[in-house]
């Protein structure tokens, strides 16, 4: 199985961003720890992160993969257009999100993938990037 690990808009600069919130770890070394996952399941894991949402659209768009773990950050909340994307694929999708969304601000309640990921993790910290290769693994 070749799993995409995707993530969005300020991602790139975990461990260093507001880690009361995200933690210290790097997402150089989530994308380690979620490669050696997909690994010991017999899995390939390739990754992409980007600020820019029509990147991300056309990264999802090359369809070289069978399933997609994502954590799309703020647009959770608001891009159709990436709702869009990922309802298209037709590959199990899980959306990840380091911290508890549903427990901070009132405008992150807001989800606007609900209905097209096949399963939701939040608030496991990066482990719940490995908990989503697990689940996708089967």
């Amino acid at each position: 199985m070749r799993i995409l690990l995707l993530n969005g808009p300020n991602l790139g600069r975990l461990g260093a961003r507001q880690p009361e919130i995200y933690g210290s770890t790097t997402l150089a070394e989530i994308e380690e720890a979620a490669r050696a996952r997909a690994q010991s399941h017999g899995h390939s894991l390739a990754t992409f992160q980007t600020n820019h949402e029509g990147a991300m659209i056309d990264r999802i768009e090359q369809r070289d993969y069978d399933a997609i773990v994502i954590n799309p950050g703020a647009w959770t909340h608001y891009s159709w257009a990436l709702r869009d994307a990922l309802a298209a694929c037709d590959v199990p999708v899980v959306e990840v999100h380091i911290s508890d969304v549903k427990a901070r601000e009132e405008f992150r309640r807001v989800n606007v993938l609900t209905g097209v990921v096949a399963h939701r993790i939040a608030g496991h910290g990066w482990q719940g990037y490995l908990e989503a290769i697990d689940w996708v693994s089967g």
